[in-house]
């Protein structure tokens, strides 16, 4: 009989994300993997393979979990560029008090993998690439509905809104400035 996982997975997901979002790929240690997820060396090994297995997992939960607060987010607004602003307003804003770091985890993994972790990279890009065409998809759907101009570059203001969402997130962390990042959000899309 298969030896059958003893654990949550989500839930070990959910606290793995949390600390390598806080410490960074390389800031975390096996044994905080441990103590985070209360497991043992064999049955992260055996469930995720290695570390770097864990943290694909984690990138992918993480880039998950930001899709499914976009999706929400929009079905909540009946205006497609009043639901994106939502979007920021809650990721950065309002998720802040509960995230472990005020930047994008995808972003920070980016800016901290090295080219060595040649697979991880290019996880990490591959995800960023897929929540901007997650971006142009909405925008799209805002030019149809005559929210913005018919000859919006789509895929141009997608990059745009990526770039923002990091931008703010980085000022956020680097400030402290509430107000101010509030205040360039409700400028979007004006």
């Amino acid at each position: 009989m298969a030896n059958t996982a003893k654990f949550d997975r989500r839930d070990v997901l959910e606290s793995a994300t949390r600390l390598f979002w806080q410490k960074g790929y390389h800031g975390t240690s096996t044994r905080d993997i441990q103590q985070a997820t209360n497991l043992k060396p064999g049955s992260i090994y055996a469930a995720f393979g290695s570390k770097s297995g864990l943290f694909n997992e984690v990138l992918h939960f993480y880039a998950e979990s930001m899709a499914g607060q976009l999706s929400q987010i929009l079905s909540q607004h009946s205006a497609v560029t009043e639901g994106l602003r939502a979007f920021l307003h809650h990721v950065i804003l309002e998720g802040g008090d509960d995230a472990p770091s005020e930047l994008c985890l995808l972003a920070k993994s980016l800016s901290e993998l090295e080219e060595g972790e040649a697979a991880l990279l290019s996880e990490t890009r591959k995800l960023l690439a897929a929540t901007e065409q997650r971006f142009q998809k909405a925008l799209a759907q805002a030019v149809a509905n005559g929210e913005l101009p018919a000859d919006t570059d789509t895929a141009l203001a997608a990059r745009q809104f990526q770039i923002q969402l990091i931008g703010l997130r980085s000022y956020l962390r680097a400030t402290g400035n509430k107000d101010a990042v509030a205040s360039l959000i409700t400028q979007l899309f004006r």
